[in-house]
């Protein structure tokens, strides 16, 4: 195809989109206004399954089909990484030097690390009930680690961040997201049904049914995927270095 053909389908394809989002936004409740028919609807979808963060019951309840497709966009974008920078036959790996870290930064990031550590599971653990899960949660206990490297060294991050646990801990979680889903179709119904558990006490942190278990299963995932992204990368700054030296 030649570029001249290659730019009009471009353009047609984006005036379609285009045309489409016009067309979705007309049908759009007016700005400020009071009525909210899918707000209303998922807010009371959520209190019927005792789930007291609506956005968790929308993320992993009511579209839990939606998040394990965003699940599998971060899957596939590690994958991708990991392969792409993978070592290749003309470099070598050199053990870096630990480097001099300032006192204020060294007492700043150790004294930080186990707080946002703490703070990043809770987020997690805490997901049906307040604002939160394990999207935001698993990036904060994942970056929480690579406190370390400002506060230490990064043979002190290596120690903690076996690359090949991670990975595993990254599969695990992905599997036992669709687990779950298929379990609703052992059960008699449907995939990612929030059926299986009782719906529990409203407000507490076994309430929600399976929004806990999908939330723990994307907390993990997303941990593991950021652990392992930033590993990658840190090794082509760090360790990684052509043949010759250079």
């Amino acid at each position: 195809m030649t570029r001249r053909g290659r730019l009009w389908v471009l353009l047609a394809g984006g005036a379609g989109l285009a045309a489409l989002l016009v067309a979705a936004c007309l049908r759009l409740p007016d700005f400020g206004g009071a009525r909210h028919p899918y707000g209303d609807r998922a807010v009371r979808a959520s209190l019927a399954r005792h789930t007291a963060n609506t956005i968790s019951s929308v993320n992993f309840d009511q579209r839990a089909f939606d998040t394990l497709g965003e699940m599998t966009i971060l899957f596939s974008a590690v994958l991708g990484c990991v392969v792409l920078l993978r070592q290749t036959r003309d470099e070598r790996r050199a053990r870096p030097e630990p480097a001099e870290v300032a006192r204020p930064v060294r007492r700043y990031a150790l004294v930080v690390l186990p707080v946002a550590l703490l703070s990043g599971l809770y987020v997690v653990a805490h997901g049906q009930l307040s604002p939160g899960g394990g999207f935001q949660g698993g990036v904060v206990a994942a970056t929480a680690l690579h406190l370390l490297y400002l506060g230490a060294d990064y043979g002190a991050l290596e120690r903690v961040r076996p690359i090949g646990a991670y990975e595993v801990g990254d599969a695990l979680a992905a599997s036992a997201y669709l687990v779950t889903g298929l379990a609703g179709l052992v059960g008699g119904t449907a995939f990612l049904a929030n059926t299986l558990l009782p719906y529990g006490t409203f407000n507490t942190l076994s309430s929600g049914g399976t929004v806990p278990l999908l939330n723990a299963a994307i907390g993990m995932e997303v941990a593991c995927a950021v652990v392992i992204l930033l590993a990658r990368f840190l090794d082509q700054a760090v360790e990684i270095e052509e043949a010759d030296g250079t």
